[in-house]
């Protein structure tokens, strides 16, 4: 018996409790927002489809409803409009998560929070400062997105499954992200020699490295701009972190939490590789990065620390 609340009933929302349904991946799922009859349909749309799906018992809730879940995920706040930096969103979304997190806490003292709202690494520092919560059960969503972007990416470059790319990206979950290719491989053959070590000639383009980062910053930007919003992906990946958490095997993946001197980086949440696994983050994987690539990490911590300079947490 698993039981998850999400907090914040938007596309986002809404469509990580129809993911979490459609997998089985909770018994139980209370949505919360602040426009109870937009819960309460949100609830009763996904519940009538049930009896296809393994037994789930979904509806509209409160927050003393959340009493009990295993997870907390918290997609509340206001979205990001086209042409919209995430850092645009930080005193707001940061004054949403106040308020959420002092009624939350209180029923769900003993829940893993995964926090999803944007801008993701500010939200997450800001949960883990005013929250009480160990930081092992703080979770932001950070670049897990971004990975699947890159990994979908390369997939595409070489026609090979995505289970077969290992490639990450790491920092903040947005502009001052990047990809450290020194770690990065297909099948254990670095990405740049991938393709002149298939024997048969498979005529692969020419690997563009700085064109797949930027495909993987703008992708969002590019959906927004093409349909309003972004949450397919999004809610597959927070879906895919809730399936870890309730698994008794320890998974590697890339989000966002607190540092506390890896790499020389201290006091700001960003993605690393991390190991998380039942009830929560167990460790963090010090990748062997070049020194550009760590010179790279420290710039993205600090662009989120010049952000938080600038606003109240």
């Amino acid at each position: 018996m698993n039981k998850i609340t999400v907090i914040g009933t938007g596309s986002v929302g809404s469509t990580i409790a129809y993911t979490l349904t459609i997998e089985g991946i909770a018994s139980e799922i209370v949505m919360i927002d602040i426009n109870n009859e937009k819960a309460l349909g949100e609830a009763l749309d996904i519940r009538q489809g049930t009896p296809f799906c393994n037994p789930c018992n979904i509806y509209a809730g409160t927050y003393e409803d959340a009493a009990g879940s295993d997870i907390v995920v918290i997609t509340s706040g206001v979205a990001r409009k086209a042409g919209q930096s995430r850092l645009d969103l930080a005193q707001t979304n940061v004054d949403i998560l106040k308020s959420i997190t002092e009624q939350i806490v209180k029923y769900a003292p003993d829940a893993t929070y995964v926090i999803v709202s944007n801008p993701v690494d500010i939200l997450t520092y800001a949960f883990t400062k005013y929250s009480g919560i160990p930081e092992e059960r703080i979770i932001g969503s950070g670049t897990i997105l971004d990975t699947a972007r890159l990994r979908s990416r390369l997939s595409e470059y070489y026609s090979v499954s995505q289970q077969n790319v290992h490639a990450y990206v790491l920092g903040e979950h947005g502009d001052s992200s990047f990809v450290p290719w020194s770690v990065a491989n297909i099948s254990n053959v670095p990405v740049e020699d991938y393709g002149k070590s298939v024997l048969k000639s498979a005529n692969f383009p020419e690997l563009h490295k700085e064109e797949v980062e930027n495909y993987v910053r703008k992708s969002g930007a590019r959906v927004i701009q093409r349909k309003g919003a972004t949450f397919y992906a999004v809610s597959v990946s927070v879906c895919h972190i809730c399936k870890c958490l309730l698994s008794g095997i320890d998974t590697t993946m890339t989000v966002s939490t607190m540092l506390h001197g890896e790499y020389g980086i201290d006091d700001v949440c960003l993605s690393l590789l991390n190991v998380v696994g039942r009830n929560g983050v167990h460790n963090k994987i010090v990748l062997p990065l070049n020194d550009k690539e760590i010179e790279d990490l420290h710039k993205s911590a600090e662009s989120l620390k010049e952000v938080m300079r600038n606003i109240k947490i």
